[in-house]
This record gives C-alpha cells, structure tokens and sequence, in this order.
C-alpha cells in the first residue's frame, strides 16, 4: 500500500466524459447527469483500507444526495490482475453489502481515471450543473485508526456550496489513500513514483 494524495485537478476544469459499464450491467455515461443541479464523482475500489473506513459514509452521503438530484457516481479502475478483491463480481457484492444506490462502475482500462488525473482510492470530485470543477479533495480529516470520526464534512460543505450556486470554500485538502492499481507499464505521467 503506498499513500497517495489526490492530484488536484484544477478549479473549473470541465469534467471528462464517461461511458462505462455499471454493476447492473447498464451503461452509464457523464450525458446522464445532464439535468443534476451536481455531479459527485468518485474513485473508489472494494480493499482499500482507506475506503473501507468511509464506505459506511459515502453510502450514507449517496443516498442523501441523490434524494436532492445531486448526480452520484462511483468508478473503480484497479487492475484485477492484481488485485482480483477489485473485480467487477466483487464489486456487485460489496455495494449490496455497503447500500451503495448510486452506479459503481468499472473503468477496465483506466482511460476514465486518467483523463480525471485520479491518483487514490478515495478521490473525490465535484462538480455543478454545467460540470465545472468546484472542488476535489477529500470527504474529511479521518484516517484509518487517526481516532476522527468520519463525517463527509468537507465533500458535504463542497456539495451544499455548488448545489446553492455558491464557491466552495477555501482551503480544499487533498484526499489521501491507497495509490490506484495501475496496469504495469500504463501508469500515468502525473502518478508519482513509486519506491
């Protein structure tokens, strides 16, 4: 496991298209979420020790959301060769098990996360009704064993602001967590080093 923070993707940036293929085997497209007064956008996996202190939370957050239109959507992009925990048969599984409602999508070729400049599970990103970027980084200040309840304050305070035509506020902390599961020899020029 090698901590990563989140890239960072500028303010304002538009968000980058999607067409991938849902739990439920639907296809789910950004087009989708063309009507939602926000768009939640969210890299997660199914091990990561970082996702599973939230995932109680964003299945929380999620449900909570999506009742006032906000558009919800999670993306795993690890390689399954290496991290089989992560398959698409297992993730049918863990959002039974976690009350996932929002699409939890699989980016088999991790073109999705790239074009996002994903680096960790979890990255958050949030965008308003013409999907432009008003924040990205984390759902709070918990950790794995950091005694910090979790909340979703900061990816909440994000979704109020947007969904109320308002800037998010200022500072916005990088989400940390385990690096995403690149396929070897396609990670990508932003993902730092490893070593």
């Amino acid at each position: 496991m090698v901590k990563t923070e989140s890239t960072m993707m500028p303010l304002g940036s538009a968000a980058p298209a999607f067409s991938l293929t849902n739990i439920d085997g639907q296809t789910v497209t950004l087009d989708d979420f063309a009507q939602s007064p926000a768009l939640l956008v969210m890299f997660i996996c199914n091990h990561c020790p970082y996702v599973i202190h939230v995932a109680d939370q964003l299945a929380q957050l999620g449900s909570e959301y999506m009742k006032k239109g906000v558009g919800v959507v999670a993306i795993s992009a690890n390689d399954i060769s290496t991290h089989p925990a992560d398959s698409p048969e297992q993730m049918v599984r863990e959002a039974e098990e976690r009350g996932y409602l929002f699409p939890y999508l699989y980016d088999q070729d991790q073109s999705v996360a790239k074009a996002y400049r994903a680096a960790c599970t979890p990255d958050f990103f949030v965008f308003d009704q013409n999907h432009c970027l008003t924040y990205r980084g984390q759902l709070d200040d918990s950790r794995p064993q950091s005694g910090i309840p979790v909340t979703g304050a900061d990816l909440r305070a994000a979704l109020d602001a947007t969904l109320e035509g308002q800037p998010v506020k200022a500072p916005q902390k990088p989400s940390l967590g385990c690096n995403i599961k690149w396929i070897e020899g396609q990670e990508p020029e932003y993902f730092p080093p490893q070593g």
